[in-house]
């Protein structure tokens, strides 16, 4: 079995692991390896902002289902994860949403992740964003992470914007700024009308680096160590074994469902479910595949009078169109990210920021698993509650490193969460009845007009709710008995191992994750570059 040697060694090719891999190898004089499962980001629909409508199933994703879920009704629910370089930023709807002050100022203060602040995290939100619109304290201009607003979202898309003001929730031009709650467009992570995935903002640019070298097709078996110190990887490329060593660290950013199958794998993690597959303890450390948090989106969706949303490019000669003025013009339809407007505002007005997000998708069967139009013309609009305190678990099914992991969300476990989802799906049919998409809508095609009282909404919510893609804290960062890893990201009683990822979060921030997870990326290259 070959050896390479290399001063740090990244298992996952995701949104921090491209990050990391990029700055790490700014410094000449370091050995970089980035490992990823996936293919290269290669597949055309990445790189077009419609293209997401694309990728919520198939072979991008790792073709996960969630276990059944005790509190929806015992479904499997279908569970995308990335399973290509760029990861969740190559496949997401580029949504650039970071949450609020108070989500990181709870990770310093409460759940003893000191330097987490959102004072000591916001420079490297700054450090990232390179923002085409807005300059100010709350946003970068110069950054690798391209950010821009939607070029011409739908007329319903603008309808709706309209349709929460009329409802009472303020116009907000920046979900990002000085206020989250209100209604707009959002801003996404594109750039030039082509998606600004993490790949393309910082793998492209490190590409002609001697010192980096990118492999994918390679599903990691373990992590090696020398008693407490990690001293490589081992993993399985085109059919062979290989192993690689690391002089300094190995990095951990396969993702909150990767990360912790990765240290399970290696005898690292809870000691019983550990010896049920067989596999040396190295190292107990309880919380690794624990505290699972997630997003739970519940969908409405309506069908329109005329051809006034995206679903009419599914017909053959408008998809030909569409593509042609992308070609020739690098605008279009094709520009679109599907998802272009939302809102945040509250189910419990006594709140300090908003508990409640939405999603208004100008389209109707985009994602896996929400129904389309049979006319063909439809909308929908997404809720869920921001911070939900129902908590899962990854665990293994196998010592396999092939087998597919447990994933169980354990959604709207605790009866808060369903409350408030079942808040969010009364708000959001009150915003799709105001006057400005009243001429757009023929009728609520899903759930219907037999779905009225609280406890209608309850039972819609456990049927149909499903995953927003935003796992995070399997191996969540603190200093309780189940933190995994330390302020410092380092993992808890081992050395020369980190992990930098969504896995750290100690609890769900309120928005989408993706510019969250590469802040954290961000940090975690400081860490390390000033622990060496």
């Amino acid at each position: 079995m070959a050896e390479q040697g290399f001063d740090y060694i990244i298992i996952g090719g995701g949104s921090a692991g491209c990050v990391l891999a990029s700055r790490l190898s700014e410094d000449p004089d370091v050995r970089v390896l980035l490992l990823e499962a996936g293919g290269r980001d290669r597949n055309p629909y990445i790189h077009m902002p419609v293209g997401f409508a694309k990728m919520t199933a198939g072979p991008l994703t790792w073709g996960l289902v969630t276990a059944p879920q005790k509190h929806a009704n015992g479904r499997e629910i279908p569970y995308a994860q990335a399973r290509v370089l760029g990861g969740g930023s190559s496949i997401n709807a580029e949504v650039f949403t970071r949450g609020v002050p108070a989500d990181y100022d709870r990770w310093a203060l409460e759940e003893g992740c000191t330097g987490w602040s959102f004072k000591e995290v916001q420079p490297y939100f700054l450090r990232s964003e390179g923002n085409e619109l807005l300059a100010s304290a709350y946003h970068g201009t110069d950054g690798p992470l391209g950010v821009s607003g939607i070029r011409d979202p739908q007329p319903v898309s603008r309808a709706f914007v309209q349709s929460c003001q009329q409802m009472g929730i303020p116009y907000n031009p920046d979900f990002n700024g000085a206020v989250q709650e209100g209604a707009g467009i959002y801003q996404t992570t594109i750039r030039n009308a082509r998606r600004c995935s993490a790949a393309v903002a910082y793998l492209r640019p490190a590409a002609g680096r001697p010192n980096l070298v990118v492999q994918t097709g390679c599903l990691t078996s373990r992590i090696l160590l020398s008693g407490s110190r990690a001293r490589g990887v081992e993993y399985r490329q085109d059919g062979a074994l290989k192993r690689a060593m690391a002089d300094r660290e190995v990095v951990v950013t396969a993702g909150a469902i990767g990360s912790p199958k990765t240290m399970m794998l290696s005898g690292i993690g809870p000691a019983d479910h550990l010896r049920r597959h067989g596999i040396e303890v190295v190292h107990d450390l309880p919380g690794v595949g624990q505290n699972l948090n997630d997003h739970f989106g519940i969908d409405i969706v309506y069908e329109l009078k005329g051809a006034s949303s995206l679903d009419k490019y599914n017909k053959p000669h408008w998809m030909a169109w569409a593509g042609l003025q992308y070609l020739l013009f690098g605008s279009g339809p094709v520009t679109s990210n599907v998802v272009e407007a939302g809102a945040f505002w509250y189910a419990d007005r006594a709140k300090p920021v908003p508990d409640l997000q939405f999603h208004f998708l100008a389209g109707a069967g985009v994602e896996a698993g929400v129904p389309a139009i049979p006319s063909g013309s439809g909308c929908t609009l997404n809720s869920y509650t921001l911070r939900p305190r129902s908590r899962g678990s990854v665990t293994l099914r196998s010592a396999d490193p092939a087998d597919r992991p447990v994933v169980d969300p354990n959604f709207i476990a605790e009866p808060e969460d369903l409350r408030i989802s079942a808040e969010g799906i009364r708000i959001s049919r009150e915003i799709m009845n105001q006057p400005a998409l009243a001429k757009y809508i023929r009728r609520e095609h899903f759930p219907g007009a037999q779905v009225r009282t609280q406890a209608d909404f309850e039972a819609y919510a456990r049927q149909y709710g499903r995953t927003s893609y935003h796992p995070t804290g399997t191996c969540k960062m603190g200093v309780d008995a189940m933190a995994v890893v330390d302020p410092h990201l380092r993992v808890r009683g081992l050395e020369g191992l980190r992990i930098c990822d969504s896995s750290v979060m100690p609890s769900l921030i309120g928005s989408n994750t993706n510019a969250p997870t590469i802040m954290i990326g961000e940090k975690a290259s400081d860490l390390i570059r000033g622990n060496r």
